[in-house]
């Protein structure tokens, strides 16, 4: 039999290469005196551990601002421990995402401002797991750019960390990864990665999910984070600059409109979740209102959408307008107005829309489940999909 890999050899080996792993820890403190001054070359070479020292400087309250039970902001080391029992659960299963923000990241350096994508890296992981039940609980992030520059990269730690607190999720790590060669200029990714956990028997979706069922829609802030690659297209077709007034909303330039940050839906639905209200989630990301609402649901059943009962938001028409793009694309690449479905019993969907209402969302009873026919797309549309167009 061969010998296991030796993963801390390998560990070891990347963090000389290219990264610096942080764990957010009182042990070493970025600076000591203690530790012997690096030598110049590896700075020339484009690595510069004297920057992503002052990050961690700049990161680490951040971080320690997030410490939930269960896990704190000083745990070092080389990985972090997170107690289920002392957030309270009993018999857990846990459940894991990893997601990014995509090309939103141009549209955040072509504007110069990095706060809001760290908030988009946190929503995109924590609704996944919101869509199984599961309470966030951990949260670790990959920031990988050409040059580090800590004042940058610390923004956008900032907006991990305003999102991980909004959701009560301990933000206990991330590495940061300066790869000149790889990536040039101002180039940089984000990765996130959460845990969280949902007790055994209450996992999403639920397998009583049947016709009758009533499906509520809760509305998008904005294109949130996925189509990024379409929209940048078409602004560039149309020549437009970010720093111009929205076409769609005037009030805002173009690059702050689309800026604004996927919606974190965990505070007001987990709620929902744990009284047993809700049987099915579904976050409406790439692949739109077509191809994610069939995740949830069991062979056999399908979704009449009812696209009068919820207006979206003008960037839709305007996208729709501008690409001259059919309803059909709009609703297999955009959330087109619904960052969240959820699927209730009819008896509990108007007290569970009223409940998530009174907590901020902007909630409608959008469609029912129904036997899907055969041959027939699990989605349908009642009537065609209307936008608004831009003023």
């Amino acid at each position: 039999m061969p010998a296991p890999p030796d993963f801390g050899r390998q560990a070891a080996l990347r963090l000389c290469l290219s990264s610096r792993p942080r764990l957010y820890s009182p042990r070493f403190q970025p600076g000591d005196p203690t530790i012997p001054t690096p030598p110049d070359a590896y700075r020339r070479a484009g690595v510069d551990i004297a920057a992503g020292n002052d990050l961690v400087r700049r990161i680490a309250p951040l971080a320690a601002a997030t410490a939930r039970p269960g896990a704190g902001a000083g745990l070092g080391g080389f990985g972090a421990v997170f107690d289920p029992r002392a957030a309270g659960y009993t018999d857990p299963l846990l459940v894991a995402t990893t997601d990014g923000v995509g090309t939103k990241l141009l549209v955040a350096t072509a504007v110069g401002r990095h706060d809001t994508v760290g908030i988009d890296l946190v929503a995109m992981c924590v609704n996944d797991l919101l869509v199984q039940g599961a309470e966030p609980l951990v949260f670790l992030d990959y920031f990988a750019t050409a040059r580090l520059d800590p004042a940058h990269a610390a923004e956008v730690i900032s907006g991990v960390a305003a999102a991980c607190r909004a959701v009560g999720c301990a933000l206990i790590g991330g590495e940061t990864a300066e790869m000149p060669g790889l990536y040039h200029g101002d180039d940089y990714d984000l990765a996130g990665f959460a845990v969280g956990a949902v007790e055994r028997g209450a996992l999403l979706p639920r397998p009583d999910v049947a016709a009758g069922d009533v499906v509520l829609g809760l509305a998008s802030s904005g294109v949130h984070s996925n189509g990024f690659s379409l929209v940048r297209r078409l602004v560039a077709d149309l020549g437009l600059a970010y720093g111009a007034p929205a076409p769609f909303a005037p009030e805002q330039t173009l690059g702050d409109a689309l800026l604004t940050p996927t919606r974190l839906y965990g505070p007001a639905v987990l709620p929902q979740v744990r009284a047993g209200r809700i049987k099915a989630l579904a976050h409406i990301t790439g692949g739109g209102l077509a191809e994610n609402i069939p995740r949830v649901l069991a062979t056999g059943l399908g979704v009449t959408l009812r696209p009068t009962a919820w207006t979206p938001a003008p960037v839709f028409g305007w996208l729709a307008a501008t690409g001259k793009l059919s309803a059909a694309e709009m609703a297999r690449t955009f959330n087109c107005g619904l960052g969240l479905i959820a699927v209730v019993a009819c008896e509990h969907a108007a007290a569970v829309a009223a409940e998530l209402a009174a907590a901020g969302e902007t909630v409608a009873e959008v469609g029912t489940v129904e036997p899907a026919a055969e041959g027939a797309a699990p989605v349908s549309f009642a009537s065609p999909l209307m936008f608004e167009r831009a003023p």
